[in-house]
């Protein structure tokens, strides 16, 4: 009788962990088309008081795009694929690259920290219905780094990191 009690209770403790191998995804979803990213950056646009420089970085959208793939290959739930092979298209618009001053070095105007933020704007399609299953705008990723110190690491760095955290931000919507 013991034996039946604590094989009972061991399988409601085991069966109520909330663990599975099952995808969060859609099971009619394998497949995706992630579209080169476009780069919409508007450096002309008149500034405002919360953004005085409108900046641009060459090539941005190429490296989101080759982020977004990778995060979906090491993700494994949706299988990147050709455009005519695929359940799902992804199409991104790069909208803003933001270099904010986070931190100034003592008694100078040197900056010592700062962040790096992307934007884009997402939609994504189911091709077999034709229809937009999902939409957002000024999804944002970000990082920071110093410019001097222990922790100092050249801006092409913290652009990449930033570049990977809107990649593991988009694969994770």
């Amino acid at each position: 009788m013991k034996r039946i009690v604590f094989s009972a209770i061991l399988a409601l403790l085991v069966s109520g962990c909330g663990y599975t191998t099952r995808s969060q995804v859609a099971e009619k979803y394998k497949t995706i088309y992630i579209r080169q990213f476009q780069n919409a950056i508007d450096i002309t646009a008149e500034s405002s008081s919360a953004r005085k420089l409108k900046t641009n970085y060459p090539g941005i959208e190429t490296d989101i795009t080759q982020a977004v793939v990778d995060r979906f290959v090491w993700d494994g739930d949706i299988h990147p694929s050709r455009e005519e092979d695929a359940d799902l298209i992804l199409k991104g618009t790069v909208t803003e690259f933001r270099r904010d001053s986070m931190r100034y070095i003592r008694d100078t105007e040197e900056v010592e920290e700062y962040r790096i933020t992307l934007a884009v704007n997402l939609s994504l399609l189911d091709k077999k219905e034709n229809k937009v299953l999902w939409e957002e705008k000024n999804l944002a990723g970000d990082t920071s780094y110093f410019t001097q110190g222990a922790l100092a690491e050249p801006e092409q760095q913290a652009v990449q990191k930033a570049v990977v955290d809107i990649a593991r931000r988009i694969v994770e919507r």
